[in-house]
């Protein structure tokens, strides 16, 4: 990994998500999203989608595969496939987290990749790792990791909790990998 900068912090306090729409560009071929202390008002799996025209849309296609690793207070736990958040040739944002309570105490953090989603020649690579603590009793570690099918720049990225409208408090830091 090269020399992370900072190109811009975005700050929910009650939104509903956070959208980049700026700094996405050819001069980094790698950006990296740091997201910490998201805690939703309901909850939810925290997610991302990304958009080829400047923020328009959030609906580019895309295929992927997620796995959690658990452990619970009770002393439980597991590591397994996730068949039911990783996404085939859909548009539905991509979730990184499996579900996270609206506790004050439940929140999302985690850093996601984007390879050179400038490119008009090549698909858009993507990995995440996300930790959270849901359900008032699970620590939980989730990698998630696939491809947006496109040949379009990608230009602008969400983040939001999935199939709500869900308000959130948290931060997104954006980095260029030099």
């Amino acid at each position: 990994m090269g020399i992370p900068t900072l190109i811009s912090t975005h700050t929910s306090s009650g939104a509903s998500s956070i959208d980049i729409t700026s700094g996405i560009d050819s001069t980094y071929d790698e950006y990296m999203f740091v997201y910490t202390d998201i805690n939703p008002s309901v909850g939810g799996h925290w997610a991302f989608q990304c958009s080829t025209d400047g923020g328009s849309n959030y609906n580019t296609t895309l295929t992927s595969t997620l796995f959690t690793a658990m452990h619970s207070e009770g002393d439980a736990g597991g590591l397994g496939y996730n068949a039911a958040h990783d996404e085939g040739q859909t548009t539905d944002p991509q979730s990184l987290n499996v579900g996270t309570g609206a506790e004050s105490d439940e929140s999302v953090a985690g850093i996601l990749h984007l390879f050179s989603p400038a490119s008009t020649t090549y698909v858009k690579h993507f990995y995440a790792r996300t930790m959270s603590y849901q359900d008032n009793d699970y620590a939980t570690d989730i990698f998630a990791a696939g491809y947006f099918n496109t040949t379009s720049a990608i230009d602008a990225i969400q983040f939001a909790f999935q199939h709500d409208v869900n308000a959130f408090d948290g931060v997104v830091q954006m980095y260029g990998i030099a």
